[in-house]
């Protein structure tokens, strides 16, 4: 069974965090959520989520792939993050998969894990770098690194990283099962 790390910072954007989780669950791999600073983690909206473990506790080689939600400011607070940057170096050097959402590829473009083509928020590119930036599509793949574009593309997103890590057939069971 795969494992699964998901970093939460203050401010992390409820939608893309809880979609990841629960897709992620639903196929059953193992799913970490480490809070930054507290096991206690507050959403951009105020919804609070108890994390099961602090990010400081974590290895990277316990996992098999680190997922970032975004939100503001909790993408600024995972790019600010000592713990998560060094995280994302060891992922992408052991060429585990990483994934980032809306505004959370600005963690991967300051750990210098972001390769050449992705995809965040709209207008939230001005931020990481817009020479290859795509604009059109809900979900780049590049190398190991997966994004996605925002809160209305996270179970998408989930679903591709459920391909990624247990492949087409069991994400095609979890997206009957959502009605996708």
């Amino acid at each position: 069974m795969s494992k699964v790390l998901v970093p939460l910072a203050s401010g992390f954007e409820e939608i893309e965090a809880m979609s990841i989780i629960d897709i992620l669950r639903r196929a059953e791999i193992e799913v970490v959520v480490a809070g930054l600073g507290k096991k206690q983690v507050v959403g951009a909206h105020g919804v609070k989520v108890q994390a099961d473990v602090h990010i400081e506790d974590t290895n990277s080689s316990n996992f098999d792939m680190i997922v970032l939600p975004g939100g503001l400011p909790g993408a600024t607070n995972l790019q600010k993050d000592e713990t998560v940057q060094k995280l994302l170096k060891e992922f992408d050097k052991q060429n585990k998969p990483i994934g980032a959402i809306c505004a959370a590829p600005v963690a991967l473009m300051s750990a210098g894990v972001l390769k050449e083509n992705y995809t965040c928020y709209p207008s939230f590119e001005t931020n990481i770098r817009e020479k290859g930036y795509t604009a059109n599509k809900d979900i780049v793949s590049d190398k190991n690194i997966i994004t996605s574009r925002g809160p209305g593309t996270a179970m998408t997103f989930g679903l591709a990283i459920v391909s990624k890590l247990c492949g087409d057939e069991k994400s095609n069971e979890i997206r009957s099962q959502l009605l996708l």
